[in-house]
């Protein structure tokens, strides 16, 4: 009688033990992935003159790459093999503005070992749960001139470092509020910096892109914080949403209202563009609900309908999952109103 009652509490325990295990929670550390970080705006303001061509070079990838993203694109240089650039360079690094902002990503961000060590750890994550994706190769920290957070090529990754210095710091209050408005501000910190990468990385390389109805719009973005939970399993909720603590605990606290909202208002197959950025771009709040909900809240309700999805499908694994429908994902959400 003994080893039968012994052989059921053990089998009970395994059961409570399976129910309670966390897919996503998963030991990646023998997981090989190689990622080089290179500072280019170190380079960028450090670098002599007369050796910026050939220092650059070895980064110069192609056209569309980091280098020449941040020096086209946000610092408005061009190349940096004319005089004409060498000399725009010169004045970005004399304009006092830049000199201060300059000395503020220098000392917010004096060592980068912490950050680096749980960015490898996100990607060697992403690449357990989804061996087939690309990952990159190399990490670039520049100076967006608050141009982006985080922009993404095929094999590169630049991170804006002046984007997460955070609202108190006194180059961000510096900046014109009639182009920076203060919750803008609010949201350049430095806990969503592993977050952006991750996620940016997942957006452009990993869940192609749609160009659908809201649902569909919902449940891909549903998928990218559901891959960015995967490769960071130990992250506070509210940071994968680039949520305050009290925003995600109103998001959490209204998932049933949020979904009556969307349905009664038949915005899940509308394709109307603003319905869309209502529910899906960043702002003060969600357009169309309580100026206290935090905004994007498309994107958090469809990373519950995701998240519903994947635990009540066990057999679904996450490579399964970039590519299967969203009305397939969509139809399997319940909520109790």
């Amino acid at each position: 009688m003994i080893p039968r009652i012994i052989f059921f509490f053990s089998s009970l325990i395994l059961l409570l033990t399976a129910c309670n295990e966390n897919r996503l929670d998963i030991d990646a550390s023998k997981t090989n992935i190689n990622i080089s970080f290179i500072n280019l705006d170190s380079l960028l303001v450090n670098t002599p003159r007369n050796i910026i061509p050939a220092n650059f070079e070895k980064y110069a990838t192609s056209s569309e790459g980091v280098l020449a993203y941040q020096l086209g694109h946000c610092l408005g240089i061009g190349g940096f093999k004319d005089s004409g650039s060498l000399d725009r360079i010169e004045l970005f690094r004399k304009d006092p503005y830049i000199f201060r902002l300059e000395n503020k990503i220098a000392s917010t961000f004096s060592s980068k070992h912490r950050l680096q060590s749980e960015i490898i750890d996100g990607f060697k994550h992403l690449k357990f749960h989804l061996p087939k994706a690309n990952i990159p190769g190399q990490i670039y920290y520049i100076n967006s001139l608050f141009v982006s957070n985080v922009y993404c090529t095929q094999s590169e990754i630049g991170v804006g470092l002046d984007r997460y210095l955070g609202p108190n710091s006194s180059v961000i209050k510096e900046l014109p509020t009639q182009e920076f408005f203060q919750w803008m501000k609010e949201s350049m910190r430095k806990e969503y910096l592993v977050r952006d990468v991750i996620s940016e990385w997942i957006s452009t390389n990993i869940v192609n892109d749609v160009n659908g109805v809201f649902a569909e719009k919902m449940i891909r973005w549903g998928k990218i914080i559901y891959f960015t939970e995967a490769a960071l399993p130990n992250l506070d909720k509210h940071l994968l949403f680039r949520y305050t603590k009290n925003g995600y605990d109103w998001a959490e606290h209204n998932e049933a209202s949020i979904w009556k909202y969307i349905v009664n208002e038949e915005l899940l197959f509308s394709k109307n563009e603003r319905d869309h950025a209502n529910f899906l771009n960043e702002g003060p709040f969600t357009v169309g609900l309580p100026e206290k909900s935090p905004d994007r809240l498309g994107i958090y309700l469809g990373w519950r309908i995701v998240h519903d999805f994947m635990e009540k499908n066990e057999e679904i694994t996450l490579s399964n999952l970039i590519s299967l429908p969203y009305n397939t994902i969509l139809q399997s959400y319940e909520i109790e109103e």
